[in-house]
């Protein structure tokens, strides 16, 4: 099936060799949903942070997307490939294809935010520094080279 007939789902060659790995392992991730009417067309990702820090984040971004929550994290959802050239700050966890590690979560995320209009991420530099900020953790591009 070709992803230009809508009718089935493109996943990525790390997508693919991550999920063969998860199911080897005995592990299922769960995978955070676009919701109903909205579209991913930069593919999808999430970052989670710990729950404390949501709403201290949420005012500090210029646009807030899909959030998802449980007990222990947030979930927010960006395009995909939001961590080319970063580290995100501990103890955030970063998680390609929104696939949520059973690991981090106490039941199923549930979706506590949801933006106007149909895309659902939020803007991903902006969390990162916001993040970075609350977590006294210097961004990846002001930190020393070494030689």
């Amino acid at each position: 099936m070709s992803a230009a007939s809508g009718a089935g789902r493109v996943l990525s060659l790390d997508t693919l060799v991550r999920l063969g790995r998860d199911t080897r392992s005995g592990h299922t991730p769960r995978q955070l949903s676009v919701p109903a009417g909205m579209t991913a067309p930069l593919g999808c990702d999430a970052v989670a942070t710990p729950a404390r820090l949501g709403p201290q984040l949420m005012p500090r971004l210029p646009r807030v997307g899909c959030v998802y929550a449980d007990d222990a994290h947030w979930w927010w959802l960006l395009p995909s490939d939001s961590d080319y050239a970063l580290d995100w700050p501990a103890p955030a966890h970063y998680a390609r294809g929104a696939l949520v590690p059973e690991a981090l979560t106490t039941g199923r995320p549930r979706l506590i935010h949801r933006p106007e209009g149909t895309l659902p991420y939020s803007p991903p530099i902006p969390l990162y520094l916001a993040l970075c900020r609350l977590t006294g953790t210097t961004p990846t591009w002001a930190r020393p080279v070494s030689a």
